[in-house]
């Protein structure tokens, strides 16, 4: 048995949640199969089992949802780093592996779209360009039997208008959700305020709208909480799980605390969010309403794992959800049974002996 299209928009009707796990671009780069830069898939063609391994980990973790790990892997970035030619075959591959993944564990089935890095407002030819290269994607999505597509990652709302068009001339009826990605303003870089541009893509046709990447869970939930106000339909949010903060609002402006450097991209990992900052954000978007909701960059199976459980799930992963009440040193903090060197080690652990 497999999803679909319909069990998709029925389930987002009936007011069911959607989990989604994605950030595959940071994991692959955190784990050297990726070139944070550049940013490009190349992993799909290079390693196609990996990729099917770590759809299997989010699956695992809790993910109702398999995307296609086609973040980036449009005709322009892969021009950029000389692997054109290998464009048809990187998206066809990431949309089997997914696919397979995703029938195997009766999960939904997606496809991404996402900014192109040539839209620019006003601009006919280049944004012609754009439209062409959504276009074949959406295509090839449509042959492997998507049940949805996704456009995420737009900065400008006529860029994220544009995909929407084209799922809706080329996608053969599949729905869309469309995510913009909100920086330091609450606003659109063709000038637009985040909260109208959902209301305006949920007005023309968008199953799903809101927000993805960029900003955190602290500083996305602000603007979550305006969105609901606005918006009639199902929201979106997928934050990164980093600790942005009134200052910092966007991880791609994170500064190390201790050399005031930027961290983006390589040296994010000394502001990662906490397991509890995942919990607490979840718990507030569930109050918010936010019936679609994943991680983006910086994503990981155990923080998926956290999310999903705060959503009433039990996945596989929470089998193994941590217990301390089983560690022999601070096991006693849960049980209050102890022993003489336990108590004597967790002083020396923590620089508390006397």
């Amino acid at each position: 048995m497999s999803m679909s299209t319909s069990d998709f928009i029925q389930r987002l009707k009936n007011g069911e949640n959607i989990l989604i796990a994605e950030g595959y671009l940071f994991e692959f780069g955190r784990r050297g199969y990726l070139k944070y830069g550049a940013n490009t898939p190349e992993v799909v063609v290079e390693h196609p089992e990996l990729v099917e391994v770590m759809h299997e980990e989010f699956v695992h973790a809790g993910s109702d949802v398999v995307e296609a790990f086609t973040y980036y892997g449009h005709r322009e970035k892969l021009k950029i780093i000389g692997r054109e030619d290998d464009l048809e075959k990187l998206n066809k591959t990431a949309l089997r592996i997914a696919k397979k993944v995703a029938r195997k564990h009766n999960k939904l089935f997606a496809f991404g779209l996402c900014n192109s890095t040539v839209f620019a407002p006003g601009d006919e030819k280049a944004n012609a360009k754009v439209r062409d290269m959504f276009k074949e994607q959406i295509e090839w999505a449509v042959e492997e039997g998507v049940d949805y597509i996704i456009g995420e990652t737009f900065n400008a709302l006529g860029e994220a208008m544009l995909a929407l068009e084209c799922i809706k001339e080329y996608g053969n009826g599949v729905p869309a959700v469309i995510t913009i990605a909100a920086y330091f303003p609450d606003i659109t870089t063709d000038d637009v305020p985040i909260t109208e541009a959902c209301r305006l893509l949920e007005e023309n046709g968008a199953a799903v709208v809101g927000l993805n990447c960029a900003r955190g869970p602290a500083t996305m939930l602000p603007l979550l909480r305006e969105i609901r106000k606005t918006c009639k339909g199902p929201i979106a949010a997928l934050p990164v799980p980093f600790r942005c903060t009134d200052e910092f609002r966007s991880f791609q402006s994170l500064k190390d605390p201790k050399s005031g450097k930027h961290l983006f991209m390589n040296d994010l990992e000394s502001v990662r969010c906490s397991s509890a900052d995942i919990r607490h954000f979840a718990h507030e978007a569930k109050q918010i309403g936010v019936q679609y909701i994943g991680l983006c960059c910086g994503n990981f199976a155990s923080y998926f794992r956290e999310l999903a459980e705060v959503y009433g799930r039990t996945p596989p992963a929470s089998h193994y959800s941590p217990d301390m009440s089983m560690n022999s040193v601070f096991g006693d903090e849960e049980t209050g049974v102890t022993n003489a060197l336990a108590t004597k080690m967790k002083e020396f652990i923590l620089g508390i002996k006397q």
